[in-house]
């Protein structure tokens, strides 16, 4: 796809991400809105996936992990729009019994969700896993994971960061949300993670790093970082975004982490969205 028409499908992605959320009146638009672009890029574009045929074991295509799970509005947007399930599913977001719960979890059979990511911190360990596991089978595609700059106060991460390039997982390329916020405020201020890239280098990642709502940035860095796998690294790409991206009044803050907007609100937001590819 062109980036003027991935650029369109992230704008229906933010669209449906505030509907969702201002539906269910819970949920997690913030770190949502900011990913919208990279989650498009990745399954629009970049990923080698069968939608149509999905099988839990992920073998002959790659494979993506979520784990900071609260940020299930974007994910289950692009899932949809991609053609994992219908896209008038997504009216169910949050509702009782539905298969789109709050974090996402494969108990229903839902098409694209391979675990569950509600506990923060488990991701990257499962990714590993998945690539060690295509390893051991000669499958030379790849796995995607994603996590947030705070999760990655989880001392878990950080053993799966010293753990892969020990045993040199080069099949595996992690993306780091790195907003710069979290449901408590600041990162910084919670707990700063210094200087991530050398800290992520020093542990013999390869690292990349790119502008997160800028789609032209997020295509060309990921189509690099699929060049340089299989190299002997695993590869970390550090993605600065805005939290509450394409809504100007979401944006510069945290309060909009875990804070669905109310109807006012809502109509503002989408009032600065416009609907590119319809609604649901």
């Amino acid at each position: 796809m062109e980036i003027k028409d991935l650029q369109a499908v992230a704008t229906q992605v933010r669209r449906d991400i505030i509907r969702m959320v201002h539906g269910a009146k819970s949920g997690h638009p913030g770190g949502s809105l900011g990913c919208a672009d990279f989650l498009t890029a990745l399954y629009f574009e970049i990923m080698n996936i069968q939608p149509d045929a999905f099988e839990q074991s992920g073998v002959g295509e790659d494979m993506f992990f979520l784990s900071n799970g609260h940020i299930s509005p974007v994910l289950y947007s692009v899932m949809a729009r991609r053609g994992y399930f219908p896209i008038s599913e997504l009216d169910t977001f949050r509702k009782y019994q539905t298969r789109l719960q709050g974090h996402p979890t494969p108990v229903e059979g839902l098409p694209g969700v391979r675990v569950a990511s509600g506990s923060l911190g488990q991701g990257v360990s499962v990714a590993i896993g998945a690539a060690l596991a295509k390893k051991a089978n000669n499958d030379p595609n790849l796995v995607f994971a994603l996590t947030g700059d705070g999760e990655l106060e989880e001392g878990q991460v950080w053993e799966a960061f010293m753990f892969a390039p020990n045993n040199k997982v080069d099949n595996l390329i992690v993306t780091i949300d790195n907003n710069g916020k979290q449901i408590d405020g600041p990162v910084d201020s919670v707990n700063s993670l210094g200087n991530l890239r050398a800290k992520l280098e020093s542990f013999k990642w390869l690292v990349l790093e790119m502008n997160g709502n800028d789609m032209k940035s997020v295509v060309t860095t990921l189509k690099l970082a699929k060049k340089l796998a299989h190299n002997g690294k695993p590869i970390a790409i550090i993605m600065k975004t805005e939290m509450g991206m394409g809504v100007d009044f979401m944006m510069g803050t945290h309060k909009w982490h875990g804070t669905p907007p109310n109807d006012e609100q809502a109509a503002a937001a989408l009032a600065q969205l416009p609907a590119t590819l319809g609604d649901y």
